[in-house]
């Protein structure tokens, strides 16, 4: 395969996602409208949906304001590494049996490596600008963001020790029969709990906690350089859903696949319905003080977390050793 054939299959796979993102945006303040009994965006073209266009090309026409005693070259580097960082995420992840960029043996693992390299532009975006709140802001989102890491990889080792793969298609082919949100209920609901922390969503949003930091690492930030950071956040929630959906839904398996419904079909209904419950969520939760998230992640998670993995190890370790003296 030329480097052309990669570029424009790496462009297939990206432009669908930055469109997600956008109207990810204008979704979310529609179901928060309804839910807070109000219209949401219906100026913008039909019901709205110009709006996520009318609000880029917004941010695309302002201008770019450095803070005069910014690092320059980091102040211009966060941003861009942590929507870079935000867009690679993706080669890994099939939305179908034929339909990965990177169909390799250890997806899971890959994800692991680029969510934790993720930290780096928070940090820099915070050191850069010279800006105690947007320093404060970074340190915050930098503890949560690690101590959920560690929960979330927990869990996903005890799916992957019941598949014995660290395949996302191998992950999906394991529950044609049964969905591991059957067995493994308990972990979707810390999966999905860890999943707010980690993208620094309400009610865990305290990086971007407006009473006290303004608006967290990227207060300095404006124009083009906000939005990379609000690209790449909304573009690691959607993630996190997709993944949602691969390892405990059924990824693109369900009854109606028998029926010739497209894989691709069902993989966006799935992911549609974990996206909802983030801004379900955003709608109905206050937001945790800070101490309450780290005691929830560290005293909560973890031990819960651990305690999955030796559960579940020693239930498929005393299995294989069953079956060898039966057999």
């Amino acid at each position: 395969m030329t480097t052309i054939q990669i570029l424009v299959k790496f462009l297939i796979m990206l432009v669908p996602v930055l469109i997600s993102v956008a109207y990810m945006t204008l979704a979310e303040r529609k179901v928060m409208g309804y839910m807070q009994r109000r219209k949401g965006p219906n100026v913008v073209g039909v019901f709205g949906l110009l709006q996520p266009f009318a609000d880029a090309a917004k941010l695309f026409a302002k201008e770019t304001v450095i803070p005069v005693n910014a690092n320059r070259g980091l102040f211009f580097l966060a941003p861009i590494l942590t929507l870079f960082l935000s867009c690679i995420g993706w080669a890994v992840i099939p939305f179908g049996e034929e339909m990965v960029f990177a169909d390799i043996n250890y997806q899971v693992l890959y994800i692991f490596a680029v969510s934790s390299l993720a930290v780096y532009g928070i940090v820099i975006s915070g050191w850069a600008s010279n800006s105690k709140y947007a320093f404060l802001g970074a340190l915050r989102s930098a503890a949560q963001m690690i101590s959920y890491e560690v929960s979330i990889g927990l869990i996903l080792i005890s799916v992957i020790l019941s598949v014995g793969s660290l395949n996302l298609v191998q992950v999906v082919l394991n529950q044609i029969n049964t969905w591991h949100i059957v067995p493994f209920l308990p972990l979707f609901i810390l999966f999905f709990v860890s999943s707010l922390a980690e993208t620094n969503r309400p009610p865990f949003d305290l990086p971007e906690a407006e009473a006290e930091l303004v608006s967290g690492y990227n207060v300095e930030y404006s124009a083009m350089g906000f939005a990379f950071f609000f690209i790449g956040e909304y573009s690691n929630m959607i993630l996190m859903a997709t993944l949602s959906a691969l390892i405990f839904l059924g990824g693109w398996w369900s009854i109606v696949s028998y029926i010739g419904v497209p894989q691709i079909v069902i993989m966006g209904l799935k992911i549609s319905a974990v996206l909802f419950l983030f801004i379900w969520v955003r709608a109905a939760f206050p937001r945790y003080r800070y101490d309450q998230l780290m005691r929830l992640g560290w005293k909560c998670f973890l031990p819960l977390s651990l305690g999955w993995v030796l559960f579940v190890s020693g239930i498929l370790t005393g299995t294989d050793s069953l079956l060898m003296i039966t057999f």
